[in-house]
């Protein structure tokens, strides 16, 4: 085997027909053999070039509305016979197979089908079986053969060979290869999956995941890590479907922190007003709703002002001049929002480091998904936490019960806590959050914690007494004791929500009742590790 191989004959059958014509016309100038399929022969014939049908080459029409094409050994054989073997030699010879050289496929957009909901009918037809098989074989004899599954390689390709003089290295074709079976494995992931839904199939014995990088970076957590980002190709509205304006590039922490601001303040529809969030280290620091984007990112900021420094800041309706004014101020890594006002844009120019991302709205927090999270030796995979509860979900416990805004400070608190590290502790007043505990082995700790922040902001602000004074304080698990309540009770709150369920519920009750608390139960658990 020699490094270099030239390209004398090519196949090309794809669905997608971008740049299809530009990458035939430059073949055949480099006296390249077309041979080509259906539409994809159509296409390139209607450009004036000289295509030989596969039917041609194999003998056979296709047949079975398509479903039977090139899979026959005059298109296998050409892609799988090693040139270097007599005996394969041989048998191309006795047999009249033809050597191919470049196979370019692109496959039946199944995954296109998924995002618009089709019918399991059309879905089955938009699963491919030639393109697959073509594309495993021409990857495996990449010794000789090139694949090309990509449009993004059209260009590559033909540098490559003007480069060799029409002829391709050994090393590009690995390359090529490579990115073939990733493809192929892409494709059976997206075909196995919606399987598995569409016949409710929970827990099926092999999952499959794949993603489609978008971008290499810096490092990881750490710079002594290496990482990329890849997308799944579900295009949520979030960071991974974003339009960065501005701003240095992403790094790994960027994208999981602004990951997890935006589908934090997703939770508040911008129908009941203007929501920010401000996360440091996936973790909220202050989350709050206010008359106007501006009033919400004060009220938000005032949470922990310390924390919000280096922060990323969400908001749930597109970013104004009055907001983005404020929001530069102080260090903020990034700023993630469903559009933003060419004055907004203008004022954030200033500031060249900071990143500005714009989605197409908003995610939709109940949308059903998975999440997968590695351990050694395998995956754990849930299904996404898209636990609701509403106020007649709700169950008063205690002998008083919630007033209509300590209620609504409530749920605003469930809804954050949500998004707060196990252990989780949220105190709320007046619709913004006044102390965050997060990520504590102990819930006593996380009560504490958040307490002393809310002290620690009132202080800085002057102000007579602690911020949780008179607030709402949600646990995202149940009270396994009364101590864990007692302490919000000392730190100010007035009313509570957790999810109930502890053996000891009767004791911790009672414990609400003597001091004076009103207390629900969600019936829901919301850890978050």
């Amino acid at each position: 085997m020699t490094d270099l191989h030239p390209v004398r004959r090519a196949l090309l059958s794809v669905s997608d027909k971008t740049g299809l014509i530009e990458l035939g016309k430059s073949l055949a100038e480099r006296g390249v053999e077309l041979l080509s399929t259906g539409g994809t022969a159509k296409a390139l014939r209607d450009a004036g070039l000289a295509v030989r049908d596969v039917s041609d080459v194999t003998g056979f029409p296709e047949m079975m509305d398509g479903r039977v094409k090139t899979l026959h050994p005059m298109v296998h054989g050409g892609l799988l016979a090693l040139r270097d073997n007599d005996a394969h030699v041989a048998a191309m010879t006795e047999h009249g197979i033809g050597e191919i050289d470049l196979l370019v496929v692109n496959l039946y957009p199944f995954e296109a089908a998924l995002k618009r909901g089709a019918a399991y009918d059309e879905m089955i037809e938009n699963i491919d079986i030639g393109g697959p098989a073509m594309i495993r074989a021409a990857a495996k004899n990449h010794a000789f053969v090139n694949t090309v599954v990509d449009v993004e390689d059209y260009g590559v390709l033909l540098e490559e060979l003007d480069q060799n003089d029409g002829q391709t290295s050994f090393a590009f074709r690995q390359w090529l290869a490579q990115n073939a079976y990733a493809r192929t494995a892409a494709y059976d992931a997206a075909v196995s999956n919606w399987m598995a839904g569409a016949i409710g199939l929970e827990a099926p014995r092999r999952r499959a995941f794949a993603g489609q990088i978008a971008q290499t970076l810096r490092y990881g957590e750490n710079p002594h890590q290496d990482a990329a980002f890849y997308t799944d190709g579900t295009e949520r509205v979030g960071v991974a479907t974003a339009q960065q304006l501005q701003g240095k590039e992403l790094s790994y922490n960027n994208i999981n922190d602004t990951d997890a601001a935006f589908e934090l303040v997703s939770e508040f529809a911008p129908a009941d007003g203007p929501a920010v969030a401000i996360i440091k280290h996936a973790n909220p620091c202050g989350v709050a709703r206010g008359t106007t984007l501006l009033d919400a990112y004060n009220k938000a900021f005032d949470c922990d002002r310390t924390s919000a420094f280096g922060g990323i800041v969400a908001l749930n309706m597109p970013l104004d001049a009055a907001t983005a004014e404020a929001i530069t101020q102080i260090f903020t890594e990034v700023v993630i929002a469903p559009g933003a006002s060419d004055e907004a844009k203008a004022i954030f120019a200033a500031k060249k480091n900071l990143r500005l991302l714009i989605t197409d709205g908003l995610p939709n927090p109940q949308d059903a998904g998975l999440t997968t999270r590695q351990v050694s030796g395998g995956m754990l995979v849930q299904d996404k936490d898209v636990g609701h509860r509403a106020m007649d979900d709700l169950k008063v416990v205690t002998e008083k019960a919630p007033t209509d805004e300590q209620m609504a400070d409530l749920l605003f608190a469930w809804k954050v806590a949500k998004h707060v590290k196990s252990n989780a502790i949220v105190y709320v007043k007046d619709g913004q959050t006044v102390g965050v505990g997060a990520g504590q082995m102990s819930r006593v700790d996380s009560a504490t914690i958040a307490g002393v922040k809310a002290q620690r902001m009132a202080d800085a602000m002057e102000l007579p007494e602690s911020l949780a004074k008179g607030s709402a304080v949600a646990s995202d698990a149940f009270f396994p004791f009364a101590d864990g309540l007692m302490e919000a009770a000392a730190n100010g709150a007035t009313c509570v929500i957790q999810p109930g369920g502890s053996m000891r519920d009767d004791e911790v009750i009672k414990a609400a009742n003597e001091a004076g608390l009103a207390m629900v139960f969600t019936g829901m658990r919301h850890f978050r590790h």
